[in-house]
């Protein structure tokens, strides 16, 4: 399944290029399934041969930022550790080893109106974590 999540990458980038080309400011937000850089997961060594940290998805990250989108709680923190997913079969959440998937990125001149993003990690039932976008 990673060569159609590649090519789903690819298409994505080129539908919010397009967008943003015809005069849109671009939010997105989701589970992008990829942790960017080793400060997004509990274990970057354990996990450089798997899906969600290979180097092509996280080529992609770079690529995305390389066209000009912000990671919104990367910009704002970038040194602060926080995961917004946790393997429920191992009990990862209750010992904290988990994983920063989910994101919001926006276009660059989006950037100046963000006043905060964040993971609502106190908030249970999924193995994922609502996150927040704070704009002005």
């Amino acid at each position: 399944r990673l060569d159609y999540k590649m090519r789903f990458y690819d298409a994505f980038l080129k539908f919010i290029d397009a967008k943003k080309k015809a005069g849109y400011e671009v939010i997105f937000t989701g589970d992008v399934n990829t942790a960017h850089e080793a400060i997004d997961l509990a274990r970057p060594k354990e996990n450089e041969g798997n899906t969600g940290f290979l180097p092509q998805e996280r080529a992609w990250m770079d690529e995305l930022e390389a066209h000009g989108y912000v990671d919104t709680f990367r910009s704002l923190h970038p040194t602060e550790v926080l995961y917004s997913y946790w393997d429920q079969k191992s009990a990862a959440r209750d010992r904290n080893v988990g994983w920063r998937i989910d994101y919001f990125f926006v276009s660059p001149d989006l950037i100046k109106s963000v006043t905060n993003s964040t993971m609502l990690t106190d908030y249970y039932g999924s193995d994922h974590c609502p996150i927040v976008l704070d704009m002005k």
